[in-house]
């Protein structure tokens, strides 16, 4: 087990922030795909039952339509991406785009006890899943990561904060 630590310490895997940046780059490429989808309404529409299920974002389709859901959820998506991605060189901007990814995924996670067919009936149902759940569910990793980005950027920012008061 040493050997394959060693190993893995050699490579550069133990280098300080390297998760932080593979993590924001992670989130980044997901909010610029996941954003494009949502300006073809063939996307929005597969989503409808979803969205209608949600007791964060139901009010979306009835206020602005199928259209200006997808616009919506699309400019909210890449403004996020846009404010992650600012953020390697910017802790507030990047704070900022973590805490919006997180209400996003806030958002669509408050949808999984309510919409229907997300529990395999045929196998006994909760917590038996479905694609529908499964596709949610990944959602809890995503706000797990996007709340660690949150975090490291709060925490960048008050550490410069207070190097610069102490250096003057």
């Amino acid at each position: 087990m040493d050997f394959l630590i060693n190993i893995f310490a050699r490579l550069g895997f133990l280098k300080r922030d390297l998760d932080y940046h593979l993590l924001r780059t992670a989130m980044i490429v997901i909010f610029v795909w996941f954003g494009y989808d949502k300006w073809f309404e063939a996307e929005i529409r597969g989503l409808i039952p979803l969205i209608k299920s949600g007791p964060l974002i139901f009010w979306t389709i009835p206020v602005l339509g199928i259209k200006g859901t997808g616009i919506f959820l699309g400019t909210t998506e890449w403004t996020c991406a846009t404010l992650l991605f600012l953020g390697f060189w910017n802790k507030k901007i990047g704070f900022l785009g973590a805490l919006i990814a997180c209400a996003t995924f806030v958002g669509t996670f408050t949808i999984l006890p309510f919409v229907p067919g997300a529990w395999d009936q045929d196998a006994g149902g909760f917590p038996a899943m479905t694609i529908v759940s499964s596709f949610l569910l990944k959602d809890l990793v995503l706000l797990t990561v996007s709340f660690y980005l949150l975090k490291q950027d709060a925490g960048r920012v008050i550490e410069a904060r207070n190097s610069s008061s102490v250096s003057q």
